[in-house]
């Protein structure tokens, strides 16, 4: 099976493609308006196009909305290491200043939605405030992994095991689009699972995985995530987590995520010392982006309006 090339994510719309450098990577953005920035980080296993109704709806509230694939994703470079947190943040930091801006609202969904914790832990000189959807604070997801019983441990077996086993999980991504299809059927709500646009979406990120080296990648950072408990960059990090988030938080969960329970991203909020905000959305699951586009625009753009 012939593997698509970067080209299969530069989708066209009103929106500019174009590469930023920034902590010694390139990183392809696509951006919409201008004004304050608010900056979009996806999940895994999507890249930027999961804020493709965003990045219209905040440019045309007057903001400059730039939506980033990460390390390993999409456009963006995909070097052989630096699938940690704390290397994935600085990128996120330094790319607000390539972008020519001091500070940045945001937005984290999934893995992105870690990041953004991350950022705001580790460089809050580059935040002005983050939004968390389908994403708890790093150190309640492990806590609710570790100890919290077995219902956040089992919806996380994939990360736990699957993906733990070498080029297991990148064979399941890269060989069909099963693998993926079934992770999106157990995290996204029945409503978005109806609709014309979610097979056209679960077929957009089949074949982003499939480009080269995109699976291996962003494995990687579940790999980091889950190897590097008992060692020295892992309780490291963990110790910089513990600081307290002196920007406002906005968090929205869909109360059908069965990716990361409402339970566990609930008890976020002890770790935020500065104004917190916690929306649960009816009848959506791990992706709010997609499945309540519009809501999450309207919440976007009024918690952007606060800052």
């Amino acid at each position: 099976m012939t593997r698509p090339d970067e080209s299969v994510v530069l989708i066209d719309g009103p929106w500019t493609h174009r590469t930023v450098r920034a902590n010694g990577i390139a990183l392809h953005v696509t951006e919409a308006g201008s004004g304050p920035l608010v900056l979009l980080l996806h999940g895994m296993p999507m890249f930027w196009w999961t804020w493709s109704r965003q990045l219209i709806d905040l440019a045309d509230a007057g903001y400059r909305a730039v939506a980033v694939d990460l390390r390993g994703y999409g456009a963006s470079d995909k070097p052989p290491r630096g699938y940690d947190a704390t290397t994935m943040a600085a990128d996120i930091a330094q790319l607000v200043t390539a972008l020519g801006e001091q500070d940045a609202v945001v937005v984290g969904n999934d893995i992105g939605g870690l990041l953004a914790w991350t950022v705001a832990a580790q460089h809050p000189g580059v935040v002005r405030r983050i939004a968390l959807l389908g994403a708890a604070h790093p150190l309640r997801l492990r806590q609710a992994m570790l100890y919290g019983g077995r219902g956040q441990r089992r919806l996380w077996r994939y990360a736990l095991t699957t993906f733990q086993v070498p080029r297991l999980g990148e064979r399941l991504f890269t060989q069909d689009a099963s693998y993926l299809q079934q992770l999106f059927d157990s995290w996204s709500g029945a409503h978005w699972r109806a609709s014309p646009s979610y097979q056209t979406a679960v077929g957009r990120y089949a074949e982003a995985m499939r480009i080269y080296k995109v699976a291996h990648c962003s494995l990687e950072f579940y790999r980091w995530m889950v190897r590097s408990l008992p060692r020295p960059d892992g309780r490291a990090y963990a110790r910089s987590m513990q600081h307290p988030i002196t920007r406002p938080v906005l968090q929205l969960h869909g109360d059908a995520d069965r990716c990361v329970l409402p339970a566990t991203a609930q008890g976020s909020s002890r770790h935020v010392s500065a104004d917190y905000e916690w929306r649960l959305l009816p009848g959506v699951g791990h992706f709010p982006q997609h499945e309540c586009p519009e809501r999450v625009s309207d919440e976007l753009i009024r918690w952007a309006k606060l800052g």
